[in-house]
């Protein structure tokens, strides 16, 4: 990695960060090379010298989902001599929405490797290193050691940390991306020369405050809008040209059409990473009281059938979103959307003289609304554990899952 200086300019409020090459070019373009990447090398801000940092630039891309689909295909048709791949999931037909660099025929198939044949398809210059273990603590540091920069494309939180903890400890760069409905986030992050991760988010939200994409949803081509500036990001750091968004968060809004920064400032109360740590810990799933709600309160899908072919008389209570209900529902759930229930608007609807079962997508946000009825003297209500995906694998297999 080339030695980093970096020049602060305060200019209308902004900081302007200019970052030096990321890496050194490499010793030649072959003929083949040179008229793959001509419309590059006719940039004058890129050139030949640029094209061979490119082609020396050693690149992760953790996860090959929706993020990471756009990314890889353009980090390699930009000519990244080495690209990392790192999934462990396999590809989903509810994947296929958004998640460009798999096709039908690569449903059950791994998406790392799914990943790597489209790579090699777009181009078989690019030298590709697959990581198919899950990624962690143990494994983390090992993996990011041999790689010049670092692409974030996951959407969990525990990931999150995690990623950026470990470029901390090894001094390297970045990439961040995040998207949900119809936003979505982009920054630089090396602390070492600017702000990190956790200056942004220094406490993970509370379990079940911010949903996934899973339970949330996203609009597909919001991927590549985000997935693209991702990568020009990185193309500018390997390159050194331009200025990056080191210091500065890029927001897009798709409904509206508006892409606007937000500073971002070192926290001067940060604490310092010094090693890594339990990150599914640190974030949680669910919260402590949900937990403790649903640790002896929990039935099985199989069992809410069984009780209700015996003909037992209890609220089943879906406390998904309306247009989740609309997708797909468990045969006689009333719809009580979670929000509701927290807030105790809907705590009146529920009926106090037969039992309570609730359930959800897949358990988590149900967790949560048990809770909430535990504490409002429903100390019997249960919920549903894997929710009504659970039902969908377990019972009725006809029923779309999403």
């Amino acid at each position: 990695m080339a030695s980093v200086n970096v020049q602060l300019m305060w200019f209308e409020e902004r900081i302007v960060t200019s970052l030096p090459p990321l890496v050194e070019p490499a010793e030649s373009l072959s003929k083949a090379e040179v008229e793959r990447y001509s419309r590059h090398l006719i940039i004058p801000d890129v050139g030949m010298i640029g094209q061979k940092r490119l082609k020396n630039a050693k690149v992760l891309v953790v996860g090959a989902g929706g993020l990471g689909s756009p990314a890889l295909l353009y980090l390699a048709a930009a000519g990244v001599g080495t690209l990392g791949i790192l999934d462990f999931d396999i590809v989903d037909e509810s994947n296929l929405q958004r998640q460009v660099i798999h096709g039908q025929s690569d449903v059950g198939k791994s998406k790392a490797v799914s990943a790597a044949e489209s790579v090699a398809e777009i181009n078989p210059f690019v030298k590709v290193i697959l990581h198919t273990d899950r990624l962690d603590s143990d494994n983390v540091l090992e993996i990011f050691a041999g790689y010049d920069l670092i692409l974030d494309g996951t959407d969990n939180f525990a990931t999150r940390y995690l990623v950026n903890d470990a470029c901390v400890l090894l001094n390297k760069p970045y990439v961040w991306g995040s998207i949900y409905r119809f936003e979505g986030q982009v920054s630089l992050f090396w602390a070492e020369y600017g702000p990190q991760y956790r200056d942004l988010y220094p406490e993970p939200p509370p379990p079940g405050m911010v949903p996934s994409c899973a339970e949330g949803g996203v609009l597909g081509v919001l991927c590549a809008s985000i997935g693209s500036i991702m990568v020009t990001e990185a193309i500018k750091l390997i390159t050194g040209i331009g200025e990056t968004l080191l210091g500065r968060l890029m927001v897009y809004d798709a409904l509206e059409m508006t892409y606007r920064t937000v500073k971002i400032r070192r926290d001067p109360a940060g604490e310092p990473i010094t090693g890594l740590i339990d990150y599914e810990v640190f974030c949680g799933s669910v919260s402590d009281e949900a937990a403790e709600a649903a640790a002896s309160h929990t039935i099985s899908a199989r069992d809410l059938k069984r009780r209700m072919d015996a003909g037992e008389d209890f609220a089943l209570i879906d406390v998904r979103e309306v247009n989740e209900y609309e997708i797909v529902s468990i045969p006689g759930a009333v719809l009580i959307p979670k929000g509701d229930i927290l807030s105790g608007e809907a705590l009146s609807r529920i009926p106090q003289d037969r039992p309570v079962i609730l359930h959800c997508k897949s358990g988590a946000r149900s967790a949560e609304a048990l809770a909430v009825l535990h504490k409002a003297g429903f100390a019997d209500a249960v919920h549903v554990g894997g929710g009504v995906l659970a039902w969908i694998k377990q019972v009725d297999p006809s029923l779309p899952s999403y």
